[in-house]
């Protein structure tokens, strides 16, 4: 099961109406298991898998390595959309520029 989060949010001090999107998801695991002796070591686990149901405790203990979700690389997309709409001409006024 892999662990994603979508936030989508309003800018509400203009008045355009564009959406921003953001995607998160967790990558390998970076959590040192050598750091008590001074070296560096990482389990090799390459991507956050939540070992239980959305909301509960187990969603955030990754069920491949037995980490906190913390310990995985957070990737963040974001994407802005934006509604546009074209200003109206009047057709007659471009007709008769030839």
């Amino acid at each position: 099961m892999k662990k994603r989060q979508v936030v989508v949010r309003r800018d509400k001090s203009t008045t355009s109406s564009s959406v921003v999107r953001s995607t998160v998801r967790y990558g390998e695991c970076q959590k040192n298991h050598a750091a008590n002796i001074g070296g560096y070591a990482v389990d090799g686990c390459r991507e956050f898998m939540a070992s239980g149901v959305e909301g509960t405790r187990e969603a955030l203990t990754c069920a491949a390595c037995g980490c906190h979700r913390n310990f995985h690389r957070r990737e963040e997309e974001t994407e802005v959309v934006c509604e546009y709409s074209p200003p109206n001409y009047n057709n007659n006024s471009n007709s008769s520029r030839r």
